[in-house]
């Protein structure tokens, strides 16, 4: 059968219907009119008839993964994040062993250590939000949405996930998203299938060294090692240094995490009226979601945006050491919360942190989430145990933006709770200044986003890493350390769940190439 493509501009509810009967191949929902649409591209066989949506036409060719229980080679992947699940999957395709060290627990064990953050009741610094099978993405948010433009088969990677179990919305959805209650399943099935074709994972095996790695009770000798430790790693770079390792200082951001009612942002993006807002959930909001938005302003030379913004969502404790504040955001499956939250963050180059060492950017970050902890346990409170508590410093929008003290806070998403703190005050100048004034931007565009009615809670620190393994271009290897394949948000080459999991397929693939031509 020769197959074609159409493409639709629909209403909600004509694009809703579609999607019960035909084969969608790729959905965005347009909201920059007064009138909402949203463009469906469908398969259509060669008389332009739209393909049924339970057709039984494949839709992706899956993965055939093969036994490397005896496979002649064999590579060491440090992290079991995406980067280095899916570098693992695609070595197995390959019929190489992969052998996984992951400093944290697995899905199931992480969750508890994370529902005990979430009850104030001590952070793990092995087993949190950002550290364990599946890396930080798992448990804040799972969007599969990249800017990326780099080279390689991003839709292989939402096939993966979808093989593994996720929905099929993400093979055709232009934002794509999983949902932190759906994910830890999918991750535990790539887990068992690496397993069950011979693969290892090592969990609670934190790698402290490379010199002294050992793999499979000897000494390291040359086998190929996939760098994949994620953005927040801050021990493992500092070992890297150590070692010698070639690394450079590069841009990130840092900011805060704004909270607005759901509704009010509904109002806004999809320009509805007064009345329609009373009455959420509408059917409207049935059809499209809930409204998400994507901000950037310039504010002396520097950019501020949103960053990973979570509609319907939950703002979620996301540090990796005590004695430190650090927010995120994610959002369940059906994004159902009555909450919008997003990160405002202000771009930072190497030139703006102070100090000439490589690891400089670290340490900026480290002292910004040491500076929110201070300021969210200054004052004495019966509410709280100060000595574990993961109380973050918070500030009503437009107090923060005009300067002033907020009398109390509105009702927040954050579990372990939020504190009246004066982060105009507090907040470094090159960042607290610039979001005031992107905060302001925003208003102009969407009038009414500059409200009392939304909280920030501090700090968002951790949007990329703020350190690049310096790579050869061509042969993914550490420019210092041969063998050493960097990859991923922690190397400094992805931003995001899909990137690094691209990053990951793209070593684990250099890899074969080499291994194999031997």
């Amino acid at each position: 059968m020769q197959l074609q493509t159409l493409q639709y501009i629909l209403s909600p509810q004509d694009a809703y219907s579609a999607e019960q009967q035909w084969r969608i191949v790729k959905r965005s929902v347009d909201a920059r009119q007064r009138q909402l649409k949203v463009h469906l591209t469908v398969l259509a066989d060669e008389q332009g008839k739209p393909i049924a949506k339970d057709a039984p036409i494949p839709l992706y060719t899956p993965p055939v993964f093969q036994d490397v229980r005896d496979a002649q080679h064999k590579v060491v992947i440090i992290g079991a994040g995406p980067a280095g699940l899916f570098a693992a999957l695609t070595l197995i395709e390959h019929g190489i062993k992969p052998i996984i060290y992951e400093r944290g627990k697995e899905v199931s064990e992480r969750k508890k250590d994370i529902a005990l953050l979430n009850r104030n009741e001590g952070l793990n610094p092995e087993s949190n939000y950002c550290f364990g099978e599946g890396g930080a993405g798992t448990f804040s948010d799972g969007k599969l949405f990249s800017r990326s433009k780099k080279r390689g088969n991003m839709q292989r990677v939402m096939e993966l996930f979808h093989y593994f179990g996720a929905p099929d919305t993400i093979l055709y959805e232009a934002h794509a998203h999983i949902g932190s209650d759906k994910l830890p399943s999918i991750i535990k099935k790539m887990r068992e299938c690496i397993i069950e074709h011979g693969g290892e994972i090592h969990f609670e095996s934190r790698v402290d060294s490379l010199r002294e790695l050992k793999v499979e009770s000897l000494k390291f000798r040359g086998l190929p090692i996939i760098l994949a430790i994620g953005h927040s790693a801050h021990d493992t770079y500092r070992m890297l240094a150590a070692e010698g390792v070639a690394m450079e200082t590069k841009g990130f951001a840092m900011g805060v995490r704004v909270e607005h009612p759901q509704a009010l942002i509904n109002k806004l993006m999809y320009h509805l009226k007064p009345s329609a807002v009373s009455r959420q959930p509408s059917e409207l909001i049935q059809y499209v979601g809930n409204a998400s938005y994507s901000l950037v302003t310039q504010v002396e030379g520097r950019g501020v945006y949103s960053f990973c913004m979570c509609p319907g969502g939950h703002i979620v404790p996301a540090g990796s050491a005590r004695e430190t504040c650090v927010v995120n955001g994610m959002s369940a499956s059906h994004r159902n919360s009555p909450f919008a939250n997003s990160g405002i963050v202000v771009q930072i180059n190497p030139e703006d942190i102070p100090g000439d060492g490589v690891l400089r950017g670290l340490e900026y970050q480290e002292a910004l989430e040491a500076l929110a902890y201070r300021e969210a346990h200054q004052f004495q409170s019966s509410n709280f145990k100060l000595q574990i508590t993961s109380a973050a410093p918070a500030q009503r929008l437009r107090d923060f933006v005009e300067g002033r003290a907020s009398k109390d806070l509105p009702a927040c998403s954050y579990l372990p709770g939020i504190v009246c703190s004066r982060l105009d005050e507090w907040l470094l100048p090159f960042i607290g200044k610039r979001l005031q004034q992107g905060f302001r931007d925003f208003d102009k565009k969407y009038p009414g986003f500059l409200t009392n009615e939304a909280v920030i809670v501090g700090v968002e620190s951790r949007s990329s890493s703020a350190v690049r393994i310096v790579r050869d271009a061509e042969t993914m290897q550490s420019i210092s350390t041969p063998h050493l394949y960097p990859c991923g948000e922690g190397a400094g080459y992805a931003g995001g769940i899909t990137s690094s999991a691209l990053d990951g397929i793209n070593a684990a693939l250099q890899i074969s190439k080499e291994l194999l031509s031997e």
